[in-house]
């Protein structure tokens, strides 16, 4: 080969690397906020990388997108929204997912990781009254009020906190739940939605009472409001990438919630509610408190922690996670988890909110 000829190659071949290196193929689900929160993804990245490409693939998930009858709890796999995503990506088709954090399960395919997670929105559950209706909280609803939600965790908190109400599954995005409640000849009283949905669409004026355990008593799904990149294990240049957006908190706090619900799940379907915050110590050590439980389907029966820990890594994060199921554990969960699973063999994770 002539020197002429080996310098073409190598030309080539250094063009096709700086191409490689530099486009990331995102996918995510064709929902309008999953497309606001892949933009806000692809900011951050430009910011850190400024000299990549980044190239939106959006599609709709066949069980969670296109399939609107079954109901989440009879879905026959657990990770709905991610599967599809994830077979593209370990195909190489796709370099990174975005994710609302709360729809993925606590175990991922073999070769892939969550790479980066960016500062968490809100977290907490949002109650919305139908559009016109006087403004009260959820307490103060009349008994036999019907409040939409399709999620397990929220269905077995009000029927704990609040038996006095009706409880109907709705599905659909934020758009067509709001459309469901405020119809006209809608059945619907109020719904429950994941505040950070509606921050993020800017809708939140429509958010009547932020409930958590100061305000309603209800406790959040494990990483509700936050925005995690799952990614290839083996892509070092990817990783490379997420690692200049990854929320260091955040992703400690998301850590600590997927190891507790992971520890507990067991096989079944988890009631599980979080509430997690960060303490800084006086003699400067770091804590993270983790208040979470879990209730029975009906209500009658429930398991709750408040515990504290020093959390500095991911390992000690997924400790505490660990520490804290078995505390769940000790104090009855294991109980209303096994009656779960006894009457529903099949495995679906309670993170499919809105």
């Amino acid at each position: 080969m002539s020197n002429t000829a080996v310098l073409e190659e190598n030309a080539l071949s250094q063009s096709l690397d700086h191409q490689k290196s530099t486009t990331l193929n995102i996918g995510t689900r064709k929902s309008k906020l999953a497309l606001v929160q892949t933009d806000l993804v692809v900011k951050a990245l430009t910011a850190a990388c400024p000299d990549n490409v980044y190239a939106i693939k959006a599609r709709d998930t066949a069980a969670g997108d296109i399939d609107k009858v079954t109901p989440f709890k009879d879905m026959p796999v657990k990770n709905i929204w991610t599967h599809e995503l994830e077979t593209l990506m370990i195909e190489g088709h796709l370099d990174i997912l975005v994710h609302s954090l709360k729809d993925v399960p606590t175990l991922l395919p073999p070769g892939c990781e969550l790479g980066a997670v960016l500062d968490r929105e809100d977290p907490r559950d949002a109650f919305v009254l139908k559009a016109g209706r006087e403004p009260i909280t959820i307490d103060k609803l009349p008994a036999g009020s019907v409040i939409g939600t399709s999620s397990i965790r929220r269905t077995a908190q009000i029927a704990w906190k609040y038996p006095h109400l009706v409880v109907k599954d709705m599905r659909g995005n934020v758009g067509t739940r709001l459309a469901k409640l405020d119809a006209d000849d809608g059945q619907f009283d109020a719904l429950i939605l994941a505040a950070a949905g509606l921050l993020r669409l800017d809708l939140g004026n429509r958010i009547t009472q932020y409930l958590s355990s100061e305000s309603g008593g209800m406790l959040y799904a494990v990483g509700q409001g936050a925005i995690g990149i799952e990614s290839r294990s083996n892509d070092p240049r990817v990783q490379a990438s997420l690692k200049l957006i990854d929320h260091q908190r955040t992703h400690l706090a998301i850590a600590a919630e997927r190891s507790l619900l992971r520890t507990l799940e067991g096989g079944c379907s988890a009631p599980l509610g979080v509430e997690t915050s960060w303490h800084q110590t006086k003699d400067g050590k770091t804590l993270l408190q983790m208040k979470s439980n879990v209730v029975s389907t009906d209500g009658k029966e429930f398991a709750e922690i408040d515990l504290k820990q020093e959390v500095n890594t991911r390992t000690e994060a997924e400790s505490f996670g660990v520490y804290a199921a078995s505390e769940l554990l000790h104090k009855g969960a294991d109980k209303i988890l096994n009656e779960i699973k006894a009457k529903k063999p099949t495995t679906v994770t309670d993170l499919i909110e809105t």
